[in-house]
């Protein structure tokens, strides 16, 4: 038996296939191999059209079947992951009114803040976890306020995961975690936020029916299975937006878990267990795939814009042209831990929520033209980098999560032995590097979602741990002393 997992990127559309026994994957491409195109007709905007992500989809499905040469009546279950917070609005024909919204795109910024203003923070945050923000329902605001025309016509709204289900099922649903996402679900009341929607002035009958995480969501039409050789029937059962799809690859589903991604930005995503929020709303807290109200899972997700963008600046800036990544590894750590007073702020990539929406600017302090060379600098650029991480799982803790270990796939700034190193040892926490992705993670979702997996724990049961790395307790005053004074450059320029 096989299992077929999408991953709906703003990048490329990926699609992998698993033999549910093995765990292994038998065959995974993506489209297209360029990056995908994202309109900005005005600053601050980013649009896709939603038929593209199906066309690439559709070559995704293709490749793979005749990679893997799999009969499809021997794929039993389908699962989707997908980039959060976009907006897709239909009308009764369930055919898109306009270019999705993705989740870059800030025009509904304002709106939301006016909403966080005027409901009351205290309300947003206690009952929806989050400011309104620039998320999906405030997205959908915008559409009402500047293209009534269009809002008129919207039967259902949808994410980004729910319109690819809805175009391989011909059925428009959402699930409770996708709802949190759009920041609408009332985690009090157990409910969708009537007060919300009425602020926005949103009727709730636009709002798509709710389906269990992992559930028989609907199955695949007949037509879509003949265009995509598939087999009709094949059941949908699970989805998950990007995020906590990689938390679910990672097997993270646990209080103290946590799961991180260091690629152009760095997002720490960590699961508690009870309902909380930070005061500030400095990170932002979802339901979890595997949250219930009778026991909560809530992921708490932080997101640091200059992350490996940091590292691509260094490296196209200082290093000699053609210069690989594993030469700006071998050559920074020929500093020493600290970088001899070199520190570096990693937020020159705009506004950071971590920073309450600020945009400070990347910083470079403490060089000395007599002591330093290109190795500190290029060392500062990593540490910088790891301690805007522990800076976010600092404010995690806050909030009640006790860090117990820490997740992450074999790629990115993961490859990199100093800045995975630097993070287990100035954290204190084992960091554990596995060989999975959202698409094989989505698959993996799809076997629990159709009971081929009896839980969790079997789906994962041959997941490919590749390396655990240890905090270096010896060396951990000198990293100690290294964050403090990175965060003491930090409040400086803050101020």
């Amino acid at each position: 038996m096989y299992l077929l997992g999408y991953d709906i990127g703003s990048s490329s559309v990926k699609a992998s296939l698993i033999d549910s026994e093995s765990g292994k994957c038998v065959a995974s491409d993506f489209f297209p191999k360029k990056e995908m195109p994202i309109k900005a007709e005005k600053k601050g905007w980013a649009e896709q059209d939603p038929e593209m992500w199906w066309k690439y989809l559709k070559k995704a499905t293709h490749s793979i079947l005749e990679i893997s040469k799999v009969d499809p009546s021997d794929i039993k279950a389908i699962g989707i992951s997908y980039q959060m917070h976009g907006l897709v609005v239909i009308d009764k024909d369930l055919k898109p009114l306009r270019d999705a919204i993705i989740w870059c795109d800030s025009r509904a910024v304002e709106i939301g803040n006016e909403a966080f203003s005027k409901i009351g923070e205290e309300f947003c945050l206690s009952h929806l976890l989050n400011s309104p923000g620039n998320f999906t329902l405030s997205k959908l605001a915008w559409v009402k306020n500047n293209e009534p025309e269009i809002y008129d016509k919207v039967y259902k709204f949808l994410l980004p995961g729910d319109y690819i289900a809805l175009k391989l099922s011909g059925k428009p649903n959402t699930t409770v975690s996708g709802i949190s996402e759009g920041t609408y679900w009332d985690f009090k009341n157990n409910e969708i936020s009537k007060k919300l929607l009425d602020f926005y002035g949103i009727e709730e009958d636009k709002v798509a029916d709710i389906v269990d995480t992992f559930s028989v969501q609907s199955v695949l039409s007949k037509d879509t299975a003949e265009e995509l050789g598939l087999k009709e029937g094949t059941p949908i059962t699970y989805r998950a937006g990007d995020q906590p799809n990689n938390a679910l690859s990672l097997n993270v589903l646990n209080p103290g878990e946590i799961a991180s991604t260091a690629g152009t930005s760095g997002v720490v995503y960590g699961v508690i267990d009870k309902i909380a929020y930070d005061q500030k709303s400095r990170v932002n807290i979802f339901a979890h795939v595997n949250h219930t109200k009778e026991d909560p899972r809530l992921g708490v997700l932080l997101c640091i814009n200059g992350t490996g963008i940091l590292n691509s600046w260094i490296k196209n800036n200082m290093m000699p042209h053609n210069a690989k990544y594993e030469e700006i590894n071998e050559l920074a750590a020929t500093a020493p831990i600290g970088s001899d007073g070199v520190t570096i702020i990693p937020f020159g990539n705009g506004a950071e929520r971590v920073l309450e929406n600020r945009n400070i600017g990347a910083v470079i302090d403490g060089i000395n033209f007599n002591n330093h060379s290109r190795a500190n600098i290029l060392r500062a650029a990593q540490e910088g980098i790891v301690f805007s991480f522990i800076y976010g799982i600092e404010i995690m803790k806050e909030m009640g999560l006790d860090v117990k270990v820490l997740k992450a796939g074999n790629a990115n700034m993961f490859l990199s032995p100093l800045f995975r190193n630097t993070l287990a040892s100035t954290g204190g926490v084992a960091i554990e590097l596995y060989d999975t992705d959202g698409a094989a993670g989505a698959a993996r979702g799809a076997g629990i979602g159709s009971g081929i997996y009896k839980d969790a724990k079997e789906a994962f049961a041959n997941l490919e741990k590749i390396e655990t790395i240890y905090p270096d307790t010896e060396q951990k005053e000198k990293y100690q002393a290294a964050y403090q004074r990175w965060k003491d450059v930090l409040k400086k320029n803050l101020n």
